[in-house]
């Protein structure tokens, strides 16, 4: 007798196992604590066997005959519908294991380690934000140039075209982790070259004539605020790090004697160490500072707390305060100034690339030239500074 879904649902345990029957080997298997499981027995090459087709509570009765009839087209076919389950099973496990948010996570947990942690959550956030909606789920072998433009598309609409260059090269990094880790025969990426609009240079506010940089100098030394914020803004030009890797230093990474400053490679976005030979002027000025900060960690600690550094915003709010806005000069500023003026003064490009502390793509490269180039950047460094003296003395 058929069953229906009213005796289905009114069944209760009763102690012992019971097996309601549908026909065709498709029975309800109802266990004394209740659980009510569909099963299928079927004879294959002889021998009877039966596998489960889940619960009544996801598996309805319809539902339960359908995948009945679907073994018996297997059965027909001289297919084991226990075996292609099986394999169906990893299949669609390789399919999960290989899609592009799972092979973008395993290319991200070998990157991360080699990237500060800001720099990583940027990263990642931008592939979960921007990518993984539509291509997450999506096999990786099956992805195609087009699909993965439509998805670039979709930033460029919303005039972030800096971030669907970014977003593309990401992508770009992950397929090619695919390719030789043996998911893909070859990167999509390739075929988008120029596809998206080019990226608009960006530039931080700063100024690069001599008069005006010798008039910022003489105002920063009329600076009236807190003696520590105006180390800060003095020692800015004469080092030229990223703002954030100045208000972090720590007197640990200073030898005065050495006349150096070892960033560690942890507060690196490359996760290089990175030396900053101090001139005269940038060693005169950590003197005069470490009487009042010297006790702590940091050389600019933050107001209300000696064990934070100070606000990201100090240096470009004592900048304001003398009058210079948002888009005549920054903090960030200073490493353009340099950048410019270095270059214009025959510099060699990759001394200035290093002190920089931009990346360098060829590992080998970037070795040789932080041996190649120290004594040089010692030089320049010096000489950056005498020349800034210069150009504050020019009335």
């Amino acid at each position: 007798m058929k069953l229906t879904d009213t005796t289905l649902r009114n069944v209760k345990p009763n102690g012992k196992r019971l097996k309601l029957s549908d026909g065709g080997g498709l029975y309800l298997l109802v266990k004394p604590n209740g659980s009510k499981l569909w099963r299928l027995k079927y004879r294959f090459g002889g021998k009877e066997t039966s596998i489960s087709l889940g619960s009544y509570s996801e598996v309805s009765l319809r539902e339960a005959r359908e995948r009945r009839e679907e073994a018996k087209r297997m059965l027909a076919q001289g297919l084991n519908p226990s075996q292609e389950r099986r394999v169906s099973k990893e299949a669609a496990l390789e399919r999960a294991e290989n899609n592009f948010e799972s092979v973008a996570s395993e290319w991200y947990s070998k990157k991360a380690p080699g990237w500060t942690e800001s720099h990583g959550k940027r990263v990642f956030k931008s592939l979960q934000n921007d990518v993984f909606p539509w291509l997450g789920a999506r096999p990786i072998a099956e992805i195609t140039a087009p699909e993965l433009l439509t998805v670039l598309r979709r930033i460029e609409q919303r005039q972030a075209i800096e971030t669907a260059h970014r977003v593309l090269q990401r992508c770009g990094q992950v397929f090619r982790y695919a390719v030789v880790t043996g998911r893909i025969a070859s990167d999509p990426t390739r075929d988008l070259k120029g596809a998206l609009p080019p990226s608009k240079e960006k530039h931080h506010p700063t100024i690069l004539d001599p008069e005006g940089i010798g008039g910022l100098l003489r105002a920063m030394d009329t600076y009236k605020g807190s003696p520590v914020t105006r180390a800060a803004l003095n020692l800015a030009p004469l080092v030229f790090v990223r703002p954030g890797e100045l208000r972090k230093a720590e007197w640990s990474e200073i030898d005065l004697e050495r006349a150096e400053w070892r960033i560690p490679a942890q507060k690196m976005k490359m996760r290089e160490l990175h030396i900053v030979p101090l001139s005269r002027q940038a060693v005169a000025i950590l003197r005069d500072l470490k009487p009042l900060t010297g006790g702590g960690r940091y050389l600019f600690p933050g107001a209300r707390s000696n064990g934070r550094p100070m606000s990201e915003n100090t240096v470009n709010g004592a900048l304001r305060r003398l009058g210079y806005d948002s888009k005549e000069m920054t903090g960030h500023g200073f490493r353009s100034m340099a950048c410019s003026l270095l270059n214009e003064q025959g510099w060699p490009a990759d001394a200035i690339e290093r002190q920089l502390a931009h990346s360098e793509r060829d590992t080998v490269r970037a070795a040789y030239n932080r041996g190649q180039y120290l004594e040089e950047r010692r030089r320049m460094m010096q000489a950056w500074a005498d020349y800034l003296d210069g150009l504050k003395d020019e009335k």
